[in-house]
């Protein structure tokens, strides 16, 4: 395929060499000068090891050149790529001017073409930037969005050090666009690289790349904050994460992240207290676990501000305890919040058929009581009866009970406004009176 690259930094370069080593001709196009001379050479302007071979063996193969002639390069390529820089503006914000910059460059070619033609963003940008890319576009071009060109959003993962091998062996290549035809023409291009090619909306496509790096920033922080614990305790900290990342059914693994209520149970909030404390004792901050409390504090008032915003003051929740087949509501996120709504004067009910009340014992027992002292009037054992009495229904955690109960009665339910913490299935998002706590 023939491919312009806009921005000869760090992404643009890997492109050239990796692209022109898959066989497809590929144009360089920046502003600067001596980056266009010396890829022309078949050097490259930026260090990362086997990337000069492969610039050069393009160069050679007379599949890569380069030039400061934007249209030149538009009116010669079916395919452009932005690479250029988005750095952090004096605010904080992504600095978003140089890919507006390129995108005008690029939409008074396309004004001269009369070949579709694909935009590829593959810069870090804004979510919202792929539309207005192309209405931009469509407003310096006279051409029509998703009929005379596409605009995909290809977010890179490139690792400086390791970016040839990412590139070729990434964990997924990600793809998306509101043109069927873009798409098609970028699964072609990417079709000779290893992994899956994964289609997506837009907004997670623009998104993703700051959702990756956060997490990597925090991993760095959280391994360093246990060194510093493990350290005042005489404990090797890698040692301990060493462990640590031996567990990938749980640590390492995709366990957790599934947006929803907040945590709870017996475990987690007690000892992430006792390690908060123990750094304490110790002199050491750790201000990522710190705030990991606040974090869930904040959840919770998420929640409890959802459902008070329906202006409904009977509410039946399904489910107590702090999840799935247990009966266990130590430090339970949905006692907290039947708790307080109560104490704001709603009727609440709750209906958990994991919870016996002539069974529980011990501080699973003393916590109930102490929270919700006339838990007897307030848990039922008839979900017919629940669903009845309330006009807004608080689905805590995902149980097939709780599924098949919603789908065989939506007569019943039809009326009634539900909140789900649990993301029990997509098809209730088409529902009216539906509502997720995070989506």
């Amino acid at each position: 395929m023939k491919i312009s690259i806009f921005g000869l930094g760090y992404v643009g370069c890997v492109g050239v060499g990796c692209l022109s080593k898959l066989g497809h001709n590929i144009i360089g196009v920046d502003i600067n000068s001596e980056k266009v001379a010396l890829i022309s050479q078949g050097k490259s302007p930026v260090v990362e090891k086997g990337l000069n071979e492969l610039i050069k063996g393009g160069v050679d193969k007379e599949l890569v050149s380069a030039t400061q002639n934007y249209k030149d390069a538009i009116l010669n390529s079916d395919i452009s790529f932005i690479t250029v820089g988005t750095p952090n503006d004096i605010n904080g914000h992504l600095d978003m001017s140089h890919i507006y910059a390129v995108v005008e460059h690029i939409a008074k070619g396309i004004e001269e073409k009369n070949s579709f033609h694909v935009i590829v963003v593959r810069s870090t940008v804004e979510p919202g930037t792929n539309l207005k890319i192309g209405r931009l576009t469509e407003k310096i071009s006279g051409r029509v969005m998703n009929e005379d060109f596409g605009i995909v959003s290809n977010p890179e993962f490139l690792r400086e050090g390791s970016a040839l091998d990412d590139f070729f062996n990434p964990p997924y290549t990600l793809i998306a666009s509101e043109s069927k035809k873009a798409l098609e023409i970028i699964c072609e291009l990417y079709k000779d690289v290893n992994g899956e090619i994964v289609e997506t909306e837009v907004g997670i496509a623009e998104i993703i790349k700051f959702i990756n790096n956060s997490y990597h920033a925090l991993k760095v922080s959280f391994a360093n904050e246990i060194g510093r614990v493990c350290k005042k305790l005489n404990i090797d900290g890698t040692k301990v994460m060493n462990i640590f990342s031996m567990d990938t059914k749980l640590n390492i693994s995709s366990s957790y992240f599934k947006p929803g209520f907040a945590y709870g149970g017996s475990c987690l909030p007690k000892d992430l207290k006792a390690l908060n404390l123990l750094a304490h004792d110790n002199y050491t901050q750790i201000p990522i676990l710190s705030a990991v409390e606040k974090s869930n504090e904040i959840h919770l008032d998420l929640a409890f501000n959802l459902i008070t915003s329906k202006k409904k003051k009977k509410i039946g929740f399904l489910g107590l305890s702090f999840k799935q087949g247990t009966d266990d509501i130590r430090y339970s996120p949905s006692l907290e919040l039947v708790e307080r709504l109560i104490g704001k004067g709603y009727d609440v009910k709750i209906y958990d058929s994991y919870i016996s009340l002539s069974q529980l014992m011990g501080k699973n027992r003393e916590m109930l009581y102490a929270k919700i002292p006339h838990i007897v009037r307030i848990l039922v054992n008839d979900i017919d009866k629940l669903v009845e009495n309330s006009e807004l229904i608080v689905i805590s955690y995902s149980d097939e009970v709780f599924k098949e109960y919603i789908f065989n009665n939506q007569g019943l339910l039809k009326d009634k406004y539900i909140i789900d913490f649990a993301r029990i299935d997509n098809k209730l998002e088409s529902w009216k009176n539906y509502e997720g706590i995070c989506w």
